[in-house]
């Protein structure tokens, strides 16, 4: 229930409640903003779905401990509050991750520790502790596990929608933890659901762009795909050498196969707006050009807003949208994650902004009635407050141009967008859970897409599109067949003898027709069987492996598990 749309402005408790405060700051002269009351049309495009697993903000770290999911908990209220609901196609409190998905990409060992230790039994369980390195950034805490399967689920879920095609932007902002490594936690993070929801992106889309616009470092995702083109990773955070987690420097862009393929944008403390949407616009546009990508997973983390707890940038809420609003404009099927983020106030704001700009609508800058009032007391109740000019500036427009250069320099190696071989993909997560029981909508996205019955289509961007067809209802007449087709050269020409001479392939046979040489020959020769093509088209099989449709007829290397953090060294 959501207090903030049954209660009015001039509502007071009565005297003998338990206590004398009224529920609700009074705001004075500080305006309120009424919720959206008009529902989306079904039909309308983009389809947006939005993930918040049931208790997920919940949870707790510790007490001084810089991370806090009660932020998921804020951004919920201000989503409805706003009555944003109103405006996203589907909402899903989604089931946890199961421990096979989550084995796609980490250690089994490690899953087993995540989900044997408690706080109660850690000083019997020291020594691995240690071994899986978690301590004052990755506390063990109560139901750490089923925490991190919860926010897993979520994304999980999205990206299982975007390769059905029945949505095509899919919000979790639970999400987003990029820093786990395979085989242990880092950075607050315990399982890197951005590498399994790509994982599971790259069955069907043949290219997956990652962007990650949080202040630290995507190190996690980057090291899961150092070694594949298939994936291309570009962050832009920030780079001092000693700052968390020490990694993504300009020079570091990936290795064998997927050289060039890792992007890094290291900024200096206090950028501004102007200058992070100048580079982060450019770097981007020039990607998707190269890249080409299919799919494209955003990681939203709101600690490189202004007055973040552990950050140093000087970003308002409205530039950190605008990066969001910039990659929704592509049109390409987008999965929006959380991330970082330490001062709840303004992560709530932020992801409750960015998610007005990702469903199309514009929300006032007054905020809605929540029980959470009193949080944003000290900034009169708005969405927007004075994040930016705390922090001094240290980058020059001629070192973002240095940048610039050498991105667009790793950007021409690519030669065009990268092909996609035969070969073997991650397997159907779903595939694994034959035992276990499922929704009547799970069952039937095995089967095809989430609704019996359809079948995957092209996203459309256009209302009045028309199109075309095998199932187009407007045909005025059958479709009249194309003319046998008929070998280059001779008309008497092909398998056989007669005319010329025995052919030696150089003629074309159509695969639905074949020309008689000599209809008096009496010779019975049988006649040759009909070429085909050996290219696939779609999510195809050879054998009994499925692959994924080939672009190009070289396959590239793979790096084998040895030498990449990815599963099976395959993607």
């Amino acid at each position: 229930m959501y207090y903030a749309n049954s209660l009015s402005s001039d509502f007071a408790w009565p005297s003998d409640t338990f206590s004398s405060s009224p529920y609700f700051n009074d705001r004075g002269l500080n305006g309120t903003a009424q919720p959206i009351t008009e529902r989306i049309h079904p039909h309308s495009r983009p389809i947006v779905s939005y993930y918040f697993p049931k208790g997920v903000g919940a949870h707790h770290y510790g007490e001084r401990h810089p991370m806090k999911p009660a932020r998921l908990t804020l951004t919920n209220e201000l989503v409805f509050g706003y009555g944003l609901h109103n405006q996203i196609h589907n909402i899903y409190d989604v089931r946890p991750a199961t421990r096979e998905e989550l084995e796609v990409y980490h250690d089994s060992d490690y899953l087993d520790f995540l989900s044997r230790v408690t706080p109660a039994n850690q000083s019997e369980m020291r020594n691995l502790i240690d071994k899986f390195n978690c301590g004052e950034d990755c506390p063990i805490f109560a139901d750490m596990y089923d925490f991190s399967r919860m926010y897993a689920g979520g994304s999980l879920a999205g990206a299982r929608k975007l390769c059905a095609g029945t949505t095509d932007i899919a919000i979790n902002w639970s999400g987003g933890l990029h820093h786990a490594k395979r085989g242990e936690p880092s950075g607050f993070c315990y399982v890197n659901d951005i590498v399994l929801a790509i994982l599971e992106l790259l069955r069907y889309h043949p290219r997956v762009l990652y962007i990650d616009i949080d202040i630290h470092h995507g190190d996690g995702v980057e090291l899961a795909f150092y070694q594949s083109d298939r994936v291309m990773t570009v962050s832009f955070h920030k780079y001092t050498g000693d700052f968390f987690p020490g990694t993504g420097k300009l020079d570091d862009n990936g290795y064998g196969t997927g050289k060039n393929f890792a992007l890094n944008v290291p900024l200096l403390d206090g950028i501004d707006d102007d200058m992070y949407l100048t580079i982060f616009k450019t770097i981007i546009e020039d990607t998707v050009a190269s890249f080409r990508p299919s799919a494209i997973v955003l990681q939203c983390g709101a600690d490189s807003l202004g007055s973040d707890r552990l950050g140093a940038f000087n970003l308002s809420i409205a530039a950190h949208g605008e990066c969001v609003n910039f990659v929704r404009a592509f049109n390409v099927p987008l999965l929006v994650l959380g991330g970082g983020g330490y001062t709840l106030r303004n992560v709530c704001r932020c992801w409750t902004y960015e998610t007005s700009v990702l469903v199309g609508v514009s929300i006032p800058n007054e905020l809605p009635r929540t029980v959470y009032d009193s949080f944003f007391a000290d900034s009169q109740w708005k969405l927007h407050p004075p994040l930016s000019g705390r922090v001094e500036n240290q980058n020059t427009p001629a070192s973002l141009q240095r940048i610039t250069i050498s991105i667009r320099n790793k950007l021409r190696y690519l030669q065009g967008a990268p092909s996609v071989a035969m070969q073997e993909i991650p397997p159907d997560i779903q595939g694994f859970l034959k035992d276990e029981e499922r929704s009547q909508e799970e069952l039937e996205e095995e089967i095809s897409t989430a609704t019996a019955g359809e079948q995957r289509a092209d996203t459309s961007i256009a209302r009045n599109e028309f199109f075309e067809g095998d199932k187009d209802i407007d045909h005025d007449s059958p479709p009249t067949p194309p003319p046998p087709s008929r070998a280059r050269g001779s008309t008497k020409r092909g398998r056989g003898r007669g005319g010329r001479g025995r052919a030696r392939g150089r003629g074309r046979v159509s695969s639905t027709s074949v020309v008689d040489d000599d209809e008096d020959d009496d010779d019975d020769e049988p006649p040759a069987p009909s070429r085909k093509s050996t290219r696939g088209r779609g999510r195809g099989r050879a054998g009994k492996t499925r692959g994924v449709a080939s672009e190009s007829k070289r396959s590239p290397d793979l790096p084998t598990e040895a030498d990449s953090d990815t599963p099976n060294g395959k993607l």
